[in-house]
């Protein structure tokens, strides 16, 4: 009997057979749905009963320098927790909903992606024109832009001289009034004015 061991993970199981030097032209794998057989020369490894039913056609085997690796397709998911189990299969003693459970959970699956799409498409888009908050800093400098672009030379003088003496914290379309003398800055309401590195 050739040495082996295994891993799996909820829909796989990996056998590595230990046949060093083993020659792909003379190992032979069959895969049954709850049969594993190999054999090498004198080296033979069967398992038989599998702990739960594999898809032979989605399993494929590699052969190493020190190993063939056997890959088994589990077709329920789920741990085995070891090779062999009993007979009979408990997939083929199980009622059928109980065995296509897996593969509808499987599409069930919530395609979070798509819903939220869904939703942003539902939505109406909110413009600036129905919410003046909608669009944050963009929407608010792309109506300063456009206000600006539209005033006239006193306007855009006045948003300009009341900005700049300010710091930021004025913007007057008067010029009448801001053409009078130095724009004073005016902090918000809770803040202390400072000027910059005092």
């Amino acid at each position: 009997i050739a040495r082996h061991e295994f891993y799996e993970t909820d829909d796989k199981v990996t056998i590595s057979v230990f046949d060093k030097g083993a020659d792909p032209e003379q190992v032979s794998v069959k895969l049954e749905p709850r049969r594993v057989s190999y054999k090498n020369g004198d080296k033979e490894l069967v398992l038989e009963p599998l702990r739960s039913q594999i898809d032979p056609d989605a399993s494929s085997y590699t052969v190493g320098k020190v190993k063939v690796e056997v890959r088994l397709a589990k077709i329920a998911q789920g741990r085995w927790g070891q090779l062999l189990g009993d007979s009979p299969d408990p997939l083929a003693a199980a009622p059928a909903p109980t065995s296509s459970a897996p593969t509808a959970t499987r599409k069930q699956r919530k395609n979070w992606d798509g819903i939220t799409t869904e939703i942003l498409k539902s939505e109406e888009e909110v413009t600036p024109d129905k919410d003046p908050n909608a669009g944050g800093d963009a929407a608010v400098n792309s109506f300063f832009q456009k206000l600006y672009s539209d005033a006239d030379e006193d306007t855009k003088r006045a948003m300009m001289k009341s900005y700049i003496e300010s710091g930021g914290t004025t913007l007057s379309t008067n010029w009448d009034e801001v053409g009078k003398g130095k724009v004073e800055g005016k902090p918000p309401q809770g803040s202390e004015w400072k000027k910059w590195g005092a």
